[in-house]
């Protein structure tokens, strides 16, 4: 497994976390979570870099789902089917060094690892609507 995929795992597992928690702020649970990890400088650094932006840009991200997701409710979503396309949109629309055509692949792979093929599906559409819509 390369180093950025193992970093958006991680970003995946932590920002899970703080959905289930209902916490807004990483803080001291990503403190925590990070003292549980045994990863290099640079997969941390990547996997904070993903989920502070996820997680500051998350009322834009939610907005985005709610309107692309047609027929479904943000909340009814599986928790990791949530945090997966709000990775990806971050990476999409504020990630400066990852190429559209990567970040929708990433999520896809790691949606494969972490929910369903039905998800998977669901997941590329949204996130090729969010490139095709919103990316100049």
């Amino acid at each position: 497994m390369g180093r950025r995929r193992q970093a958006r795992e991680l970003a995946l597992q932590l920002l899970y976390e703080l959905d289930v928690r209902g916490e807004s702020d990483p803080g001291t649970t990503a403190d925590a979570f990070w003292a549980r990890q045994t990863v290099a400088e640079d997969v941390r650094a990547f996997a904070d870099t993903v989920v502070r932006g996820t997680k500051a840009h998350q009322a834009k991200i939610d907005e985005l789902i709610s309107r692309f997701a047609e027929h479904w409710d943000l909340d009814r979503m599986a928790v990791a089917d949530r945090n997966i396309l709000r990775a990806g949109i971050f990476e999409l629309l504020w990630g400066t060094d990852v190429p559209p055509k990567v970040a929708i692949n990433e999520a896809l792979d790691i949606a494969r690892k972490f929910s369903t093929e039905e998800s998977t599906r669901f997941i590329n559409g949204l996130l090729d609507r969010v490139r095709r819509e919103l990316r100049p």
